[in-house]
């Protein structure tokens, strides 16, 4: 399957289950865990579990607007396209990334012997039980896992703008007056 092909699928199938409940930091990195599950393509009624983060913060040189940096989401390795290829790719396709850092770090990866349905249901109630508001439950086509984390994650960074703007303009009128 071509690049276009995987984006076409995830955004079809991509579903976010739960979200992180906390917006991005306005000033500081942040860190999003998330778990991925997808129906595996190898045995049928079993169901591929990723775990991770996606590291979103600013980067150490200023970039121009709807520049993103992707890190670490294994697009060379699976896709055979660059990280600025990717960004590029959707920028064409009108998705539109904040000029910030994102640096995918993988943790896990699993076949769970049980069918997707019963691995939502098993992870929604392990982390309703562990009252964990930061880790993000995703599920997605196997093999367009990436494109599934990154509309996770692009959901939270349009959530996020809104406060954002307000806490920067309270962070400039702060200095403003102190100054």
């Amino acid at each position: 399957m071509d690049l276009q092909e995987q984006w076409d699928q995830a955004r079809k199938r991509t579903e976010v289950i739960r979200m992180r409940l906390q917006d991005l930091a306005t000033f500081d990195a942040t860190a999003m865990p998330y778990i991925f599950l997808a129906e595996s393509s190898l045995h049928q009624g079993d169901t591929v579990m990723r775990r991770g983060q996606v590291v979103i913060q600013r980067p150490a040189i200023v970039l121009p607007n709807l520049s993103p940096q992707f890190e670490g989401f294994e697009f060379e390795r699976d896709w055979h396209v660059s990280d600025e290829a990717v960004a590029t790719f959707l920028l064409v396709r009108g998705v539109q990334f904040p000029s910030l850092k994102y640096q995918h770090q993988h943790s896990s990866l699993d076949v769970l012997e049980q069918s997707l349905d019963q691995a939502v249901e098993q992870f929604k109630q392990r982390l309703t039980r562990a009252e964990d508001i930061t880790t993000g439950l995703v599920i997605g086509p196997e093999a367009a896992w990436q494109f599934s984390v990154l509309l996770m994650v692009g959901t939270l960074v349009i959530r996020s703008a809104q406060g954002d703007v307000r806490r920067i303009l309270d962070d400039w009128y702060r200095r403003r007056r102190g100054a």
